[in-house]
């Protein structure tokens, strides 16, 4: 016997647009908590803040974080509290290139303005530019 099927729903922007604020503070704290080694290391060595390497290394640690949350289950800490998965198109686990696309992708939307993320008010399925090009998409779990 199969297990029955569950229709994907697609996440309302609004619904997006407030796990994205939350997603936002909780990012802030990862960055936080890994600026602390760099920190105490600079302060030890006694030599400046290299702002561009500071940008970097902080690109990457997020990069990391949301490519795992995303391949590893397609939830975020604050996705999962709002109820929103990350899926492929077809409605699968997204691919580690897709994960990494995605966030290249929703970076320089960001650097734009916030183009990307705009793009769902004129898109007609209401996607992120960034979930267009990757094609993933962000659907209700309950």
């Amino acid at each position: 016997m199969s297990a029955p099927v569950v229709p994907v729903v697609e996440a309302l922007l609004t619904r997006r647009a407030a796990s994205l604020f939350y997603e936002a503070l909780l990012l802030a704290a990862v960055l936080w908590c890994a600026m602390l080694p760099l920190t105490a290391l600079q302060s030890y060595l006694h030599f400046g803040p290299h702002r561009a390497f500071y940008q970097l290394y902080l690109t990457v640690v997020a990069g990391i974080y949301f490519t795992l949350q995303w391949t590893r289950g397609g939830q975020t800490l604050a996705m999962k509290t709002w109820h929103l998965k990350l899926v492929a198109r077809d409605g699968s686990a997204i691919t580690g290139r897709q994960a990494v696309f995605r966030y290249v992708a929703a970076l320089i939307g960001a650097a734009f303005f916030g183009a990307g993320f705009l793009w769902a008010l004129v898109d007609r399925n209401r996607s992120f530019l960034h979930d267009r090009l990757a094609a993933t998409r962000i659907v209700r779990t309950c």
